[in-house]
Formats: structure tokens, C-alpha cells, sequence
């Protein structure tokens, strides 16, 4: 029991770092490394024309982020607006839980939306 319990959070913690340091490579993007949760919360700063969008959208400009990232990659983030983030900051909340022999996939979806996107709007 001992045993699989340190490899699960072995596991966890790898995934973790190697989420993050994918997330910290991106443009805009700042991310601290999970302290005992099972997600990061990515700081994103947003260019302000996808701002200008999702204010004519009625939406949060994270939300704007997070459902084009679920449309174009099938990858889940929830908006930072739910949880309470300082006025004028974006983030989102990304889980560490893809099985550990994805997580390079995720990083690259992840990756190659976040640079398509900020380009759009740039």
C-alpha cells in the first residue's frame, strides 16, 4: 500500500513539473508548480483584442480562451473567472491528471493552440 502510494504521487508530481514547464514556455503565460492540488492555475495575459471579443461576446475573456481551446484541441480548462481571480488577470485552471504517457501529447495541444490563438489576436 506504501509502495503505490508513493508511485502515484511520484507520478503526480512529475506530470506537474512537466505541465508546467510546458505552460511557462508559452507566450504570456506564467504558472507556478502545484502544491498538493491536482491542477495548475496558469496566469495568461490576454492580448486585448481577444479582450475586446469576449466583452462584445458578453463573456470573460478566460472563458473566451477556454471554450476555443475545448473546441480546437478537445482539452478541458476551466476559466479563472469562476474562481474568484483579481479584476483585469486571466488564468485558468488545468488538471494534472492526464496519464503520465500523455501529458507530453497535452502539453503539445495545448502548445499549438496558445500560439494560433495569440496570433489571431495579436
Amino acid at each position: 500500500h506504501g509502495e503505490e502510494k508513493g508511485n502515484i504521487l511520484a507520478s503526480l508530481k512529475r506530470r506537474a513539473y512537466k505541465l508546467v514547464d510546458g505552460l511557462r514556455k508559452l507566450e504570456g503565460v506564467t504558472c507556478n508548480v502545484p502544491q498538493g492540488a491536482l491542477y495548475a492555475f496558469p496566469r495568461i495575459r490576454l492580448p486585448e483584442k481577444a479582450v475586446e471579443e469576449a466583452a462584445a461576446k458578453n463573456i470573460a475573456p478566460d472563458l473566451l480562451y477556454a471554450l476555443a481551446m475545448l473546441e480546437e484541441t478537445g482539452i478541458t480548462v476551466l476559466p479563472g473567472s469562476g474562481f474568484g481571480q483579481k479584476a483585469g488577470t486571466h488564468h485558468c485552471r488545468v488538471t494534472i491528471l492526464p496519464p503520465e504517457e500523455r501529458v507530453d501529447e497535452v502539453v503539445s495541444k495545448i502548445t499549438s493552440f496558445h500560439n494560433s490563438f495569440m496570433a489571431k489576436y495579436r
